[in-house]
């Protein structure tokens, strides 16, 4: 088998692995280019695990994108959203056995955010791609020990109070986003309320190209009240909201016009657990996503 060829063999791995590290298939697609660049000269002979190599080369290079992105990401408008990756409804059929694999949900990426690039690294590229703790810590120019106690705070954070909850199977996610599309349409502020969990956080990221609040709104009633004025200001043509696949859970594609009249579109991604929503995330950055945008 060709150099090339054996590189294609393992670019859909190494694209999944670089979006979970850093939370955008634009970064990820660079990434993944280095990482030809760095195959392309690289002594083929001495690789014994092409999968294990490039997963390494590509490691270290999201690593480093991770840590310029914070300096980048402190002059952001607004929060930062992940770039969702968006399916269609026909696989999200309950009945159907699905394989989630290494998906990882949106809700779980937002966490990541918070997490330090080393933590992020390691815990993704152990816990999700189970990369051994010394090839992690190679990465990181530490060792093993030192890459496991990473993973272990980020498990910690990722689970930490005060991080959405998100545990519902595709039947609890169907139940509950039926009712709360139902309430948001119909405009029912009480039946909305109901449907949200207490400590319900909305977030969204317009990237100052759309509207989109510039800080997260907290608590059942004001996201309530958030989100049905949403609709009302910005109105509800047919069909705006359209059920899809948000990183492998369900989630709705939304149609809207903008205050200056133009259409739009954007990706409303959740986190739902006990029967409830935990979070929402609005994307309405063009930027992050792709053809969907008006």
């Amino acid at each position: 088998m060709s150099t090339v060829s054996r590189f294609e063999v393992q670019r859909d791995h190494l694209m999944r692995v670089a979006y979970r590290l850093l939370g955008s298939h634009t970064e990820a697609q660079d990434a993944v280019q280095e990482a030809w660049l760095r195959w392309d000269a690289a002594d083929h002979a001495s690789i014994a695990d092409d999968r294990a190599w490039l997963t390494t080369v590509t490691g270290r290079i999201c690593l480093d994108e991770l840590r310029s992105a914070r300096v980048r990401r402190e002059s952001y408008v607004g929060p930062w959203l992940p770039e969702p990756t968006v399916g269609t409804i026909a696989q999200a059929d309950p009945a159907e056995a699905v394989v989630r694999g290494d998906e990882v949900s949106y809700a779980l990426l937002v966490v990541l955010e918070r997490l330090t690039p080393e933590q992020r690294v390691a815990l993704v590229l152990h816990d999700v791609f189970a990369v051994p703790f010394d090839e992690i810590g190679g990465m990181l120019g530490a060792t093993a020990e030192a890459a496991r106690q990473h993973a272990s705070r980020a498990r910690r954070a990722v689970t930490a109070d005060g991080t959405p909850r998100h545990t519902a199977d595709r039947a609890e996610q169907r139940r509950v986003l039926a009712a709360f599309a139902d309430a948001v349409v119909s405009g029912d502020l009480a039946a909305l309320a109901a449907v949200l969990a207490p400590d319900v956080v909305v977030t969204g990221d317009g990237g100052g190209q759309v509207p989109a609040g510039r800080h997260p709104v907290l608590g059942a009633d004001q996201v309530a009240r958030l989100l049905i004025g949403l609709v009302r200001a910005y109105g509800q043509p047919g069909g705006g909201l359209e059920l899809v696949l948000v990183n492998g859970d369900l989630g709705f594609l939304i149609t809207y016009r903008r205050p200056d009249g133009t259409p739009a579109r954007g990706i409303v991604a959740f986190a739902i657990a006990d029967g409830r929503v935990t979070a929402v995330f609005n994307q309405l950055n063009p930027g992050k996503l792709g053809g969907l945008s008006a």
